[in-house]
């Protein structure tokens, strides 16, 4: 599975791509980490800064896209531009966008910790929240039991019976992180 972490900072979403198959994580090369937001009043700056980072994700074929979330109030609450741009990534109809909040980055940190130091990945340093976010979500055993579950076209009734399900409701893959 291929994911995008994604940290927001004023203007800017701080990306890195990540990606798990098995056991084996890999940091594929990424020809953008960074999306500005040049002016958040302007709907042409809002659509180009959406397109550009949907045409990375098409690029890349990643899967998800996961979202760092920030405080809506208090002393290190997020800015407005910061809550368009998230709203714009939402907004994507091509990926499935989660956000994760801090406590669950660092419980499943507790759980699973990082094999390697930050700094032998080879990011560089403004990378880190969103790298932690994105090793985070693929490290949650669920994530992969959900992305099965999301590419199952049968219900199974029975072992040895499959029963198409209904064709008006939508399938969409459970969020692994709200139980």
């Amino acid at each position: 599975m291929k994911v995008c972490g994604v940290e927001l900072k004023g203007s800017e979403a701080l990306i890195c791509l990540l990606s798990k198959s098995g056991d084996l994580f890999d940091i594929p090369d990424c020809r953008q980490i960074r999306f500005t937001l040049k002016d958040s009043d302007d709907q042409q700056q809002m659509r180009y800064f959406q397109q550009s980072f949907a045409k990375l994700l098409e690029d890349y074929k990643i899967e998800r896209v996961v979202i760092r979330q920030r405080p809506h109030k208090g002393k290190f609450a997020g800015g407005a531009v910061g809550f368009k741009i998230e709203g714009a990534l939402q907004a994507l109809p091509q990926v499935d966008v989660q956000i994760m909040t801090p406590s669950q980055i660092k419980e499943q940190l507790k759980k699973t910790p990082m094999p390697v130091d930050f700094r032998e990945t080879g990011l560089k340093q403004f990378q880190e929240p969103a790298f932690t976010t994105a090793f985070a979500y693929l490290s949650n055993p669920l994530v992969h039991k959900s992305a099965a579950v999301s590419d199952v076209k049968y219900d199974v009734a029975e072992e040895s019976e499959a029963v198409a399900p209904d064709t008006e409701e939508k399938s969409v893959a459970p969020n692994p992180w709200n139980r």
